[in-house]
């Protein structure tokens, strides 16, 4: 279990939704939550065989 605000205990998660935001999320714009999903699953698929 992690400690209360220690961004350490969390680093790889962190990175990932970092990555994930700056790359997939701020750069679009989605109309709907299930096109946000789609995107989502898609960077998922794309950052996990990378």
């Amino acid at each position: 279990m992690s400690r209360k605000g220690n961004c350490l205990d969390n680093a790889c998660a962190e990175c990932f939704f970092g990555t994930l935001k700056s790359e997939s999320f701020y750069t679009s714009k989605f109309k709907d939550i299930d096109e946000l999903k789609i995107a989502i699953e898609d960077y998922i698929r794309y950052y996990n065989t990378r």
